[in-house]
């Protein structure tokens, strides 16, 4: 298994993950956001990002409350 870091986000944005999770089946907020990153790791593997698409995250991430 993996070495484990903590991460700290919002209680709001928690909470949020807590919800996406159980909806979509998730065992925890923690298997989310891993599945989240692996696979947009997966999917840009070896793509440059468009300064649009690179925006548009931006711009997601400052709604989740990470930026």
């Amino acid at each position: 298994m993996s070495e484990k870091v903590k991460v700290e986000i919002s209680k709001e944005v928690y909470e949020k993950a807590v919800k996406l999770a159980e909806e979509a089946g998730f065992p925890s907020v923690e298997a989310l956001i891993e599945f989240l990153i692996e696979e947009a790791s997966e999917s840009t593997e070896g793509e440059e990002i468009s300064k649009e698409d690179e925006e548009k995250i931006k711009e997601r991430l400052r709604d989740l409350g990470y930026i």
